[in-house]
């Protein structure tokens, strides 16, 4: 009775996402890739590539080798400021990727447009209420509410308060998945009761069997506690700076030197504010690759969200979804006896 009602709380996410259990799991760059992204949507989940700075054709390849691992359906996530966003957006209709999710900032002009008329549906970032109404008013198919916990980029607001602030007014109009913390099932029957469609996880799925990530990197997360999870810190205010959530390392503490650097280069002429923006996002992309890749957790990024606590060892995708719906399941049950 109680799977009854999570299925049916997950009914409308799952449906829209075309896989049976409501979980996305999050794109991280190097780790969500063809293994992570197949395992997931083997496993009932849905499976995200992360483009990242990819080349078209790099994300030619990632999709041909994705769907060689997997018969069901996963998506792209596509950051905004790629230079090349249209060209990756015609890989995507080229592959017929059922559905696309842009991150990184508001979507360019033409570009919802030209996802949607591909045939995809359009998954976007909401950081705040006025914001969502915005992106449903521009045709958005569905919404990610991400809560500052998170790894990797992040907002400003908790999960929680951003939760109760969109959910009752936006739930009904389009998908609402819920982001940022999560590292249990229970947490996801209280979002899916207050409204949401399903949830998005990246950090619990960072070291699953699947995950390609370098065993020192695997490590460092079992290691770490929720504290050690940390935002990046904002040195001058006109760099366009997104704060970034990861365990504190010598790699963190660099990112404020390469911030004075790009601050520099602006001062002078070198660069303008675009240039500078890719320049820091750059950095992130090296350094995550230098963890992910070659197990440098000292000098790379271990971008992790505050759930790194609630992961203590290596476990198959299938393992960590059946676990966080059997939780979801008894909190049900519980509520209900």
């Amino acid at each position: 009775m109680t799977h009854a009602k999570l299925t049916s709380l997950m009914a409308r996410g799952a449906e829209f996402l075309g896989c049976e259990t409501a979980i996305l799991c999050g794109a991280m760059s190097w780790v969500s890739e063809r293994h992570l992204v197949s395992a997931i949507s083997n496993a009932g989940g849905f499976g995200v590539i992360a483009c990242g700075a990819m080349t078209p054709e790099l994300l030619d390849a990632e999709i041909t080798a994705t769907k060689a691992l997997t018969e069901r359906p996963f998506g792209v996530n596509l950051i905004t400021m790629h230079p090349q966003l249209f060209d990756l957006i015609d890989v995507c209709a080229r592959h017929d990727v059922t559905h696309i999710v842009l991150a990184g900032g508001l979507p360019p002009k033409g570009s919802i447009e030209a996802i949607k008329q591909k045939g995809a549906k359009l998954i976007c970032f909401a950081p705040a209420l006025s914001l969502a109404k915005k992106l449903i008013r521009s045709g958005v198919d569905a919404l990610v509410v991400e809560g500052m916990e998170a790894g990797g980029h992040i907002g400003p607001v908790s999960t929680s308060v951003l939760a109760q602030e969109i959910l009752p007014d936006i739930a009904e109009q389009v998908p609402v998945f819920v982001a940022g913390g999560i590292g249990r099932g229970e947490a996801i029957a209280a979002y899916l009761e207050m409204g949401a469609a399903g949830v998005q996880l990246g950090t619990r799925f960072a070291c699953a069997t699947e995950s390609i990530a370098h065993p020192a990197f695997k490590k460092a997360f079992f290691r770490a506690s929720a504290r050690d999870a940390i935002a990046s810190v904002q040195i001058d205010a006109r760099l366009p700076v997104i704060p970034v959530r990861s365990l504190k390392n010598a790699g963190m503490e660099n990112f404020t030197a390469k911030q004075r650097e790009v601050a520099n280069l602006l001062d002078s002429g070198a660069v303008d504010m675009m240039e500078a923006q890719l320049q820091i996002e750059h950095y992130w992309a090296g350094a995550l690759r230098r963890a992910v890749i070659d197990g440098d957790v000292d000098g790379g990024s271990l971008m992790a969200g505050q759930s790194v606590g609630m992961v203590t060892k290596e476990e198959p995708v299938a393992a960590i979804i059946a676990e966080l719906m059997m939780q979801a399941a008894g909190a049900l049950e519980r509520r209900a006896a």
